[in-house]
């Protein structure tokens, strides 16, 4: 307990912890929110399959900010734009904004793309972000 309050390094990694926890959960629940943030199914089991679900999809949608996170900053070196690196590691793949979480899921067989493909980064005007000399 004392080294808590004698190290502020240990304060900065305990809360950098509490703080990837509680971005997981708001996004459960914005994931969840449909559902007033309760599961009301009355089986154990279909309990557990809601629950497993909520768990995929959060997964999910954290794997594809990882994946689109990587990709643009990839996108933005080879245009030049210098990236700050102590800055990349403190983004976070636990974002929702630009996730739809309203309505049906729907994923349609025909819309697949091939193995290695993705969809298109939105592009920008780099003009802004390189530096005047």
């Amino acid at each position: 307990m004392l080294d808590w309050f004698r190290d502020p390094g240990l304060r900065r990694r305990v809360q950098a912890g509490l703080n990837k926890g509680e971005a997981r959960n708001a996004l459960a629940r914005a994931v969840f929110l449909h559902r007033l943030g309760e599961i009301r199914d009355r089986g154990l089991e279909n309990q557990s399959y809601r629950a497993s679900g909520l768990t995929l999809l959060t997964a999910a949608i954290t794997l594809w900010n990882t994946v689109y996170i990587e990709r643009a900053i990839e996108s933005l070196k080879r245009k030049g734009i210098p990236i700050n690196e102590q800055l990349v590691s403190h983004l976070s793949p636990l974002g929702w904004e630009h996730i739809n979480l309203s309505g049906d899921y729907v994923w349609r067989n025909n819309l697949k793309l091939g193995s290695g493909k993705y969809r298109s980064l939105r592009t920008v005007d780099t003009a802004l972000y390189k530096k005047q000399s």
